[in-house]
């Protein structure tokens, strides 16, 4: 199954379009980091994947098909999203806040079925925290809760997941849980983009990358080519090298560091 953005403009005036002509395509099992500064329209490019606005011009497609005609809730059975870090306000259970992802596959009255709190206990397992199953909201650390919004996106079952900066204020540790999940979701077949300010990122999740730079062409394809020092000076205007490390295996690592000159 394919995303595919073709010829896309983005915007909320066509007298300001904030991008145009954003060209991609993603597939089954694909990871793609779009990565740029701040204020250069990640957000409202996710907006517009996710039909919550219109494109300016050009058309979004699930194979093949423009979802710009689609219903809420056909579209959720396809797109999934998972906004910023989180802060819990009401103590509910684990199980209950994971329940919700399933809301927009039932009727605005239906109770959940058995098959609900299976799907519901499945995702779960799938980002590592079934254990956590009973517990409070307001008790689990924010790693977990991050865990927990992926897996309450994942209980819609999407063949698409879209998570705003799923790292955002998280330490090094619960960093690197949310990093291995999104690998563990590719490997069953999801599709998964994600917004990141740490290029690295997308060295960890293997994934395609999407640089978006102010006023210059949106540069995509693999990790490798796109994330280069000259590419990174254009996007942020910062120093910045890559360099090759080995990993306890001896195999080749690549990692971005910024170039400090004395």
């Amino acid at each position: 199954m394919n995303l595919e953005l073709r010829d896309v403009t983005i915007g909320y005036s066509p007298e300001k379009p904030i991008v145009k002509n954003v060209n991609l395509v993603l597939s089954s099992g694909e990871v793609c980091c779009i990565l740029g500064p701040n204020g250069v329209g990640k957000t409202t490019l996710f907006k517009t994947i996710l039909n919550l606005i219109k494109p300016l011009e050009g058309q979004i497609c699930i194979d093949g098909a423009d979802i710009s005609g689609w219903k809420p809730k056909k579209r959720s059975r396809y797109l999934a999203y998972v906004a910023q870090a989180h802060i819990p306000t009401y103590p509910y259970r684990v199980e209950e806040i994971v329940l919700m992802g399933r809301m927009g596959q039932t009727s605005a009255v239906g109770q959940p079925t058995r098959q609900d709190y299976e799907i519901c206990a499945q995702a779960l397992e799938d980002v590592g925290i079934r254990h956590l199953q009973g517990k409070i909201y307001t008790e689990i650390s924010g790693g977990e809760r991050q865990l927990l919004m992926i897996a309450r996106a994942l209980a819609q079952q999407p063949k698409f997941l879209i998570m705003d900066e799923p790292t955002a204020n998280l330490d090094y540790g619960n960093m690197v849980l949310v990093m291995q999940c999104i690998r563990r979701l590719t490997a069953k077949g999801i599709c998964v983009i994600f917004t990141s300010h740490i290029p690295d990122q997308a060295f960890m999740a293997q994934s395609k990358v999407a640089l978006m730079r102010r006023n210059a062409p949106v540069l995509f394809g693999p990790s490798n080519e796109v994330i280069t020092e000259r590419n990174l000076y254009e996007a942020y205007h910062t120093d910045i090298q890559i360099l090759e490390v080995l990993d306890h295996g001896g195999k080749p690592l690549r990692v971005v560091a910024p170039r400090f000159r004395d």
